[in-house]
Formats: structure tokens, C-alpha cells, sequence
């Protein structure tokens, strides 16, 4: 499974340094992708169903207490039902790294999506895009299931990630006409994506995580206070261009359902940092609402 702790809690603290790296050897990938060339999906969910999340429910008890804490305190679960989405939402998270190594071995599935025609028309004009991703359900998928013939997307995403995982990331998303953009130390990436917005181009950005940077925005999330990251607004601001919110939810053991929701500041609005508290609002409402129908599907381990 993926390893995603660490990070900013809803409160603001800091509980260490996120890492977002899929567990496993080298080895162990190349077998799944292997292994999903011939054996039917549903037996590897249920070995995992019976001995990985167990597994990772005792021992990286982290990641536990902190899903746990959100279903208590954020959707108010009693303590057994809190304890049962905690083994869902372990289960719906390892079903969608395996749903990852599936693709790579060409296993094909079926997306539903909604709010589609924001996305279209914004594809037809001259202008960039930004689309905010999040740690909810599975957004890698859609740059597997579509290709952008329009415009040439380009994903931000994490410069660590295992070797077999960015090398079929890039196989598959180049035929798509989409680009990675590795995130480093040396904010090369922000140099990029702001090439590519000139070029009237689209750019994916995961807009829930401030990774440790001091500008943030706090917007109210599930009843209380939680920091967002200011980047991905400021940059929609300054470059001028219209921002679009993308969540792929899995429905089912070959069925994702992609929701495509329209992100605009409110007018009226004066101060560039109110125009980006308020996308950034809007933007945390759009996620609440998915999460309210998908409460088992955030991956947010911190």
C-alpha cells in the first residue's frame, strides 16, 4: 500500500514529514503487474481484504488513529461504526493501489462522469487550466482512461515515487498527451506549470496538502478549521485562468465515477487574498460534498 503520513492535520499542527511513496520493492511491483495479467482482480482483493489491511491496521498505527479521529470527530461515528470505515476505508485504499498495478497490466475500467461539459467547454478556448486534485479516491485514473486532444495536460506529482510506478505512469500518460511534472526541492515545477498555462495548456495541481510551506489558507472543512495550500490559487489568479475541481471515485470492482465541478472566487472581492480564500473555500465545499457520499475514500493518513 502507499504510504501517505505525515503532513498538516485540520487543526493546523504538524505531525512529520509526508511520504508519498508506494510500499513494496521494485520486485514486488513488477510481480503485481505480472500477476494481474492472469489472475481475476476480485481473488487479490479478498487476500488483501483478509491479511494486508489487518496488517497495516496493527502496525502503522499512525495512519489508524488519524482515520479513526476523522470519522469520530469530523462525521461523528460511534466508536464501533468509526472502527468498521476505518477497515473500509484501509480496504477501498489498498483496492486502489492494486487498481493502479491492474491498469499497468491492461486491465480496463469503466468511468462514469459528471459535470463533464465545465470540463469541455473550458478545453475549447485559448485559455490555460488548472485542475485541483486531491488524496481522495483515485485520480490517476482519469489520466488513464482519457486522452486530452485539445490541450497537452500536465500533472504535478511526487518525485519520490517508486521506480516501476513513475516509469508506467509516464508510458501510459505520454500516449494521452499528458506530461509529468516531478515536484523537487528545486521548484523547477513552478517554472513549468506556468510555462504551460502560458501556452494555454492544462495543469494539475493537489490542492489539499500545504506539504510543510508556510502560505496557506484556512477555510472551513467538515466544522472546523483546516489549512489549504495557497499556491494553486494564487498561481489560477495570477495567470488568470479558469480553475476546475476533479475527484475519480470508486463505485465498484471495475467502475470509477469521475466528478468534474467548475471552482470561481466570489465577486466582488478586492484584495488578490481574498479572491484565493475564497477559491480555496469553494474548492474545500466541492471536496466535503464528495466526501459526504464517499466517506471512506479519503487517503489522508496525517
Amino acid at each position: 500500500m502507499s504510504s501517505m503520513r505525515g503532513g498538516a492535520s485540520a487543526t493546523g499542527k504538524e505531525q512529520g514529514p509526508w511520504q508519498g511513496r508506494t510500499d513494496g520493492t521494485q520486485w514486488m511491483h513488477q510481480t503485481l503487474i505480472v500477476l494481474f495479467r492472469y489472475v481475476n482482480l476480485r481473488f487479490v482483493y479478498l487476500f488483501m481484504a483478509v491479511f494486508v489491511v489487518p496488517f497495516y491496521m496493527l502496525f502503522f498505527h499512525q495512519g489508524y488513529i488519524s482515520i479513526y479521529h476523522y470519522f469520530r470527530r469530523r462525521l461523528h461515528y460511534g466508536p464501533v461504526k468509526a472502527f468498521c470505515k476505518v477497515y473500509q476505508n484501509h480496504y477501498r485504499f489498498g483496492q486502489i493501489i492494486l487498481d493502479r498495478f491492474a491498469v499497468y497490466a491492461g486491465q480496463q475500467f469503466h468511468t462514469d462522469v459528471e459535470g463533464g461539459e465545465h470540463f469541455d467547454r473550458l478545453q475549447a478556448s485559448e485559455q490555460g487550466i488548472i485542475v485541483l486534485s486531491s488524496h481522495v479516491g483515485n485520480y490517476e485514473l482519469a489520466g488513464y482512461a482519457f486522452r486530452s486532444r485539445q490541450k497537452r495536460f500536465n500533472a504535478l506529482v511526487y518525485a519520490g515515487e517508486a521506480a516501476v510506478v513513475m516509469e508506467n505512469r509516464n508510458r501510459m500518460l505520454s500516449r494521452n498527451n499528458m506530461r509529468m511534472i516531478p515536484v523537487g526541492n528545486d521548484l523547477s515545477h513552478i517554472f513549468l506549470a506556468n510555462e504551460a498555462l502560458a501556452n494555454g495548456e492544462i495543469v494539475s495541481i493537489p490542492a489539499d496538502r500545504i506539504f510543510g510551506s508556510p502560505r496557506f489558507i484556512e477555510c472551513q472543512f467538515f466544522g472546523t478549521k483546516a489549512r489549504f495550500p495557497l499556491g494553486p490559487f494564487a498561481m489560477a489568479l495570477q495567470r488568470g485562468v479558469p480553475v476546475v475541481a476533479m475527484m475519480v471515485m470508486k463505485e465498484d470492482t471495475h467502475r470509477y465515477k469521475i466528478y468534474v465541478r467548475e471552482v470561481k472566487a466570489d465577486e466582488g472581492l478586492n484584495t488578490r487574498r481574498e479572491q484565493a480564500a475564497s477559491l480555496a473555500q469553494h474548492f474545500a465545499r466541492e471536496l466535503e460534498l464528495v466526501l459526504r457520499k464517499y466517506p471512506e475514500q479519503w487517503f489522508n493518513y496525517w
